[in-house]
């Protein structure tokens, strides 16, 4: 009999395979009909590193999915009351909320209060603070903190898809 977790990563395995590639992993469905766990796959050439952009695109894709961020975008919101887009931003906040906490941990750049006095020392990542306004010397600055920056401590996305990785939602037709 397969182990109980070894069952739970072979469903989870085969959940995504069949979202992503519409199949079951073939080492999966062995194992089950073998009543044993899968050989180690033969080692294969490593799969080309993931463009920058094409993550960016996929995660933008998320958004879309989750919580239809280019649809209202694009959208030409001058026909409608301020009171028809807040609706309408609160659907899609929560559906955006949701796609980012799915995948990806943020935690602030600084942990103080926005608006509180801060000091930003010597050897501080530029790409992490920016600082502002009338600069004079080298560090340390003390200042105003006017945002305080997110950073992701987890970045958990699914697989890319081997195509149509440029597609943020497809076009959808019914067909009646």
């Amino acid at each position: 009999m397969i182990p109980y977790f070894r069952r739970w990563k072979f469903a989870l395995r085969t959940f995504f395979s069949i979202l992503d590639h519409s199949r079951i992993p073939g080492d999966v469905a062995d194992a089950l009909q073998a009543g044993q766990e899968p050989a180690a796959p033969a080692p294969s050439a490593p799969p080309p590193p993931a463009d920058s952009s094409d993550r960016a695109l996929q995660m933008l894709a998320l958004l879309q999915r989750d919580g239809r961020l280019i649809d209202f975008l694009m959208e030409d919101l001058s026909a409608y009351s301020d009171a028809q887009i807040g609706a309408a931003v609160r659907d899609v906040h929560g559906g955006c909320r949701t796609a980012v906490d799915r995948y990806l941990s943020l935690v602030p750049v600084i942990g103080d209060e926005e608006g509180r006095q801060v000091t930003v020392d010597r050897g501080s990542d530029p790409a992490s603070v920016k600082v502002v306004g009338n600069l004079a010397g080298a560090p340390p600055f003390q200042g105003v903190l006017r945002h305080r920056g997110w950073q992701a401590t987890r970045i958990d996305l699914p697989p890319l898809p081997s195509t149509g990785r440029s597609v943020l939602a497809p076009a959808e037709v019914e067909v009646s």
